[in-house]
């Protein structure tokens, strides 16, 4: 991957706030990335599922102009070789995807890699492999995700948080999976860094003030 300029390395500026694009064509996804940035929000991860690879990095390719439009984080879902070709400043990986050692030999050492995790072996095994956030959940149910994974839950979360902590171990760890503005207040007193959000923030009325408003929670926990 070629370094870019703009590319703040997440251990001195982890955003908190991730939106994960969604819609039923490629077109409606860079649509909304474009509604979502438009309205403050500085970290996207483009999720393509079920396309062709041709498709995915040329829809990667048109993400990659509007986030370069708006100082915007661009993180791809799943696929490494998508992300080097589009010059994304880093991926996604699941718990089945390609191991982060390996993502990280292609990407390079600036490259932001995150790990899915649904229970505290995989944080563990993320924090081995070095990624730079952890994804744990999902939260609730959501219709956003194929083979879904045992839900969490506030317990859930508390549980694993509360022993992945006591090894002191600092790893931003982002909150997903059917989320609501409602739950943050309570998730955030578990530990969590973060959220990372779909369908809230897709063709949401009053986009801009519902982003601020989550970014002003989120402050109110780091401050």
């Amino acid at each position: 991957m070629e370094e870019r300029e703009e590319l703040v390395s997440p251990e001195k500026h982890m955003i908190k706030l991730q939106y994960i694009s969604q819609g039923k064509t490629p077109r409606e996804h860079l649509i909304h990335i474009g509604e979502v940035c438009e309205a403050g929000c500085k970290w996207v991860q483009l999720r393509l599922k079920n396309v062709d690879m041709a498709t995915y990095l040329n829809t990667a390719l048109e993400c990659r102009n509007i986030c370069d439009q708006y100082g915007a984080i661009m993180i791809i879902n799943d696929n490494v070789s998508v992300a080097k070709a589009s010059l994304a400043d880093g991926v996604h990986l699941g718990l089945n995807d390609m191991n982060p050692l390996e993502a990280r030999r292609i990407l390079g050492d600036n490259a932001i890699i995150g790990g899915t995790a649904n229970a505290l072996e995989d944080c563990n095994r993320h924090l081995k492999d070095g990624v730079d956030y952890i994804g744990l959940g999902p939260f609730r149910y959501t219709k956003t995700k194929e083979k879904l994974s045992p839900v969490l839950g506030l317990e859930g979360y508390k549980k694993i948080l509360s022993k992945f902590r006591i090894q002191n171990s600092e790893l931003p760890i982002i909150a997903i999976g059917g989320i609501e503005t409602s739950d943050m207040p309570e998730i955030m007193k578990t530990g969590i860094d973060g959220f990372a959000v779909s369908g809230m923030l897709t063709r949401q009325e009053d986009l801009e003030e519902k982003i601020q408003h989550i970014k002003k929670l989120l402050t109110k926990v780091t401050s």
